[in-house]
């Protein structure tokens, strides 16, 4: 009796986008650890299907430098401290996954060799080809650009199969549905809807590059457990932002 063939998965490698601030927890600054676990652990079930995991994750749980910069700071001052600020996040996520028996390996923009590896595109894919996550981390090393940018321009960079945005609601709505109750939630948008209603689901750079390689962006809450792993089999969980 021959073996079943293993399915392959729906999308066999993906780029995870965390903002700083989810991992905060209910704390105003810094890093919850478990939050990190939990993340960590929905981390490890998308590894369990068979899917290759990338993530960048953002610094303004420590540092901002827009807003540094609206303080006062130097802008390009302010955005080299919120890159260093990522790789602190980063490193943070890396030891939270080792902690669960999952090689992880932190590729930064700067070069910071004591503490984690340059960026290099093909040893990247091929930590993620032999099950290790990567976690990108320093944005684009360049300031200016946000970590939007720096996840859409990684995710094209490997050829992720899809982008995901985790934040603080389920999916893209036409107003912020905190402050306006009967906002209405997108199921599906095109990159160019986004763009010419501004939106706020990226900034500009990131979905002009995301429109431009036909990488499809999903936008879903974080602190819905369970919902990464639900995207990943196929049900329709946030908004999804395509070209038409």
């Amino acid at each position: 009796m021959s073996e079943p063939v293993p399915k392959s998965p729906r999308f066999p490698r993906i780029l995870l986008k965390l903002s700083g601030e989810a991992l905060m927890g209910e704390g105003d600054y810094g890093i919850d650890p478990a939050v990190l676990k939990r993340i960590a652990g929905e981390i490890r079930e998308a590894l369990d299907l068979g899917t290759q995991v990338a993530v960048v994750i953002g610094g303004g749980n420590i540092f901002r430098g827009a807003g540094l910069a609206r303080s006062g700071m130097d802008r390009v001052t302010g955005d080299h401290m919120g890159m260093l600020a990522t790789v602190m996040n980063c490193l943070a996520m890396q030891d939270a996954l080792e902690g669960m028996g999952i090689h992880a390996r932190v590729q930064s923009a700067l070069r910071i060799n004591e503490v984690c590896e340059d960026y290099i595109r093909r040893r990247a894919v091929r930590h993620l080809e032999k099950g290790r996550v990567v976690l990108f981390a320093a944005g684009t090393g360049n300031p200016f650009f946000t970590t939007d940018t720096a996840a859409a321009l990684r995710a094209t960079e490997i050829g992720a199969d899809l982008l995901l945005k985790a934040t603080k609601v389920d999916g893209v709505y036409d107003a912020d549905p905190v402050k306006v109750p009967t906002a209405k939630r997108y199921d599906r948008l095109t990159y160019d809807r986004a763009l010419d209603d501004r939106l706020g689901v990226m900034d500009a750079t990131a979905l002009v590059m995301c429109r431009d390689n036909s990488l499809p962006l999903r936008v879903f809450n974080l602190h819905n457990g369970g919902d990464l792993l639900r995207i990943l089999h196929g049900e329709d969980v946030g908004t999804l932002v395509a070209n038409a």
